[in-house]
C-alpha cells in the first residue's frame, strides 16, 4: 500500500502519534482514511480546496498544511487505542498539544491576510 494522502504521510503522522500508538491504528491503511478526513476538514474550514492545486502551493503553504493535518490525523491515530501509552493522561496530553497547535494553524491559514500570503498576494 502507498500513502494517499496529499499533505502529510504516513512516517509523519506516526512520529507525531508516538512510539506507543496502536500497531492497528498507526498502519498505512488506517492513516490513509485518518488524512483523508483530515484533507477534507481543512479545506472545508478554511473554505479553499487546498488539495486541488496542492502542487502549485509554495515550501512554507505545503509545511502549515503538512503540520495541520499530520497533528489531526496523529490524534485519530491516538484516540484509537490509548491502551499502549503510560497513562490515559499521557496519551490527552499528547492529543492536547496536536490539537491546540493544528487550530492555531488553521487559524493563521483562515486569517484574511494569512490569505492574502498563502496565494501569492504577499
Amino acid at each position: 500500500m502507498v500513502d494517499t494522502g496529499i499533505f502529510a504521510t504516513t512516517a509523519e503522522v506516526q512520529y507525531k502519534a508516538g512510539a506507543k500508538a496502536s500497531a492497528t491504528s498507526s498502519t498505512e491503511a488506517y492513516i490513509n482514511s485518518f488524512m483523508t478526513q483530515v484533507e477534507s476538514f481543512i479545506n472545508v474550514t478554511c473554505k479553499y480546496n487546498f488539495s486541488d492545486v496542492y502542487a502549485t502551493l509554495n515550501v512554507d503553504v505545503k509545511g502549515i498544511l503538512k503540520e495541520c493535518a499530520s497533528n489531526l490525523a496523529a490524534i485519530y491515530v491516538i484516540n484509537y487505542d490509548m491502551s499502549g501509552y503510560t497513562s490515559r493522561i499521557e496519551a490527552e496530553d499528547i492529543i492536547n498539544v496536536l490539537h491546540t497547535r493544528a487550530m492555531e494553524c488553521i487559524e493563521a491559514i483562515i486569517t484574511q491576510d494569512k490569505k492574502d500570503f498563502l496565494s501569492g498576494g504577499g
